[in-house]
């Protein structure tokens, strides 16, 4: 496989997704509007879709029954954003402030279905699970997909199916991936702290009993960071969200998207045994019923994600 020239001009709308991202470092304390310390990204964000599917929710009083008393009575939450992703992930728009996404507009959306406003935190995605238990936050977002081994010690509320999937560049010989030996000897670039570094470690196994040396997993903690690596031929290909790297690779020359690897639920991420859950789900299903699910989804392009009704922890979907 060979690796593309380090002088391959990276278009602008990569810088903006990188630049974006970077803008994350040191968010993971203190409002996201004075970490960000106003950086404008560079590039132009005028693909990345702004249109307001939110302001005509209205409260629904069946859900919002459902919440426990004290935070009706407090009649806010706390909640974790990881932002610097490329979308449908959150990102931050030029004015290096405003934070937007599809889990932005699920979250808001939700809260005002029932009654309630939300305080959010600008963190790192692996950070977020971890403070969730020690009740820094009420609830996290972050395209948090719903395994097996995460529901021990969290509780989600499903919203979309997402998935795993890749992307490498037009030059790979790769084609499809449908097993872990097609990535034996290749670097294989992802987020640190997610299922798919899981999954990555979880499999290196096939390689060693195949005869073949083992692929390398590289981590990063932003994802811009992970396509310059794809980009300047550090890694040989990229495994993350499906949706995401659908987006990424229309916004790049030279990559190509492999198709779906698995699929996965994703939810709404909750301490253990959170009181939280059932008027959660209750607001999904709300949002689905009226309309606001399918125009939050058409808004971001992820008509395939869309679910029948919201789940509390459903058992990891099993390919």
């Amino acid at each position: 496989m060979s690796k593309p020239p380090h002088s391959r001009r990276i278009p602008a709308a990569f810088a903006l997704i990188t630049a974006a991202t970077l803008a994350l470092t040191g968010c993971g304390a203190g409002d996201a509007a004075d970490t960000a310390g106003g950086a404008a990204p560079a590039g132009k964000s005028a693909d990345i879709p702004t249109a307001d599917v939110v302001s005509s929710v209205r409260k629904d009083e069946a859900a919002a029954k459902l919440l426990p008393a004290d935070v009706r009575d407090r009649g806010s939450l706390s909640v974790a954003s990881s932002v610097g992703g490329t979308p449908p992930g959150a990102l931050y728009l030029e004015d290096g402030r405003t934070i937007v996404g599809q889990d932005i507009d699920f979250a808001d959306a939700v809260a005002k279905t029932l009654g309630l406003k939300l305080k959010r935190e600008a963190a790192s995605f692996e950070a977020i699970l971890p403070a969730l238990g020690s009740g820094k936050y009420d609830l996290g977002t972050g395209n948090f997909g719903v395994t097996d081994e995460r529901r021990k010690t969290i509780d989600f509320v499903t919203y979309i199916n997402d998935g795993q999937g890749f992307a490498v560049r037009k030059d790979s010989d790769l084609k499809k991936v449908t097993g872990f030996e097609q990535l034996c000897g290749l670097n294989v670039a992802t987020g640190a702290g997610t299922t798919f570094e899981v999954t990555l470690e979880d499999n290196k196994h096939v390689c060693e009993e195949a005869g073949k040396k083992p692929y390398s997993v590289k981590t990063y903690a932003e994802q811009g960071a992970i396509w310059a690596a794809l980009q300047q031929g550090r890694a040989d290909v990229v495994m993350s969200t499906i949706n995401g790297l659908r987006y990424a690779v229309k916004q790049q020359e030279g990559l190509k998207f492999l198709g779906e690897y698995r699929r996965l639920d994703v939810g709404f991420a909750f301490k253990k045994d959170t009181k939280l859950a059932p008027a959660f789900r209750a607001a999904v299903d709300r949002l689905i019923k009226d309309g606001t699910y399918d125009r939050i989804l058409k808004k971001w392009g992820t008509q395939g994600s869309a679910i029948e009704k919201s789940r509390i922890s459903p058992p990891e979907i099993k390919d």
